[in-house]
Formats: C-alpha cells, structure tokens, sequence
C-alpha cells in the first residue's frame, strides 16, 4: 500500500491542528515550540499547565497569567517534575512523562499509583501508546515531541468522552 502523506508531515499538521484550535496558542508561539530541538524544564512546564487547563485558585493558568519560571515552580511545588532539576535544564523525556500525567491527571497502574515517579509515568505513557517507537527515558525532548504527546493525550481522552 502507498503512503499519501509522511509521518512527519501528519504530526506536523496535527500538533498544529490540535494546538491551535485547542490550546488557543499563537502561530508564533506554536512555531517557536516546533523550532526547539531541546525544551527547558521551563517552556515544557508553561506549555504543559496551559495545555492540560490546570487550574490554580479557581484560574485556569496561562502562559499570559503565568511566565514559564513561575509554571515551573508551580509544578515543582506540587511534585509534577523529577527532583533536583532547574528550570534552564533540558527537559527529559521520563520527567516530562510526569509532568504530563500529573498535569492532565491521567489515571496509571498500580506501580505508578504507589511510586510515581519518572520511570512509572515513562512507563504508564508507553503502555498507554502516548510515547511510541524507540525511545530513552532520558532522551531531550524537542517541542515537536512536546506537541505530539499532547496530540495524543487530548486524542485519548476525548476518544474516552465519547463512549
């Protein structure tokens, strides 16, 4: 069977697709998240608490309401990050695992429920297909990736509302 589009170039017009229309992003903001080929722990943060809605003292937090520094601490605080990481650190694909999973409370088996932590999160996203093909827990993670992970969360959980 022929290919009609590449892989590539569906993640792309989904992480935009679903981002824009989703996430009330900015093209600019969306383009300079696809342009990092490495996040901070920063940027991952801010665009992570937008984009799961999370909601502090009854306000739903925004990059506008909530620089990237600060969203790092709020997620820090509430143990959504690996310990011992700063916010100018690259982002690494089993912390942001976490992060993912706390932000937009996703529910994980048993090992998870008990320790969560990074390798539990990285394994709940594996298990769930939100992380696919060959990866390293403790790989960069690009904003391309950043965006497809939350393509497909957003994906997962309104294929669940609708059953």
């Amino acid at each position: 069977m022929k290919k009609l589009f590449s892989g590539k170039a569906v993640l792309v017009f989904l992480g935009f697709f679903l981002s824009a229309s989703l996430f009330a992003q900015t093209a600019d903001k969306l383009e300079a998240l696809l342009n990092k080929p490495e996040l901070s722990w920063s940027m991952a943060a801010a665009f992570v608490l937008e984009a799961a809605n999370v909601e502090s003292d009854g306000q739903v937090l925004s990059e506008d309401a909530l620089p990237a520094d600060r969203a790092f601490w709020f997620a820090a605080e509430h143990k959504w990050l690996p310990k011992a990481v700063v916010p100018e650190d690259a982002a690494r694909l089993n912390g942001v695992a976490l992060l993912l999973m706390q932000s937009f409370n996703l529910k994980g088996g048993i090992y998870y429920r008990v320790a969560k932590g990074p390798h539990h999160a990285y394994r709940e996203l594996v298990y769930k297909n939100i992380i696919r093909g060959y990866t390293d827990p403790q790989m960069p993670v690009s904003g391309q990736q950043l965006i497809s992970l939350i393509s497909r969360i957003l994906a997962m959980e309104e294929g669940s509302n609708e059953e």
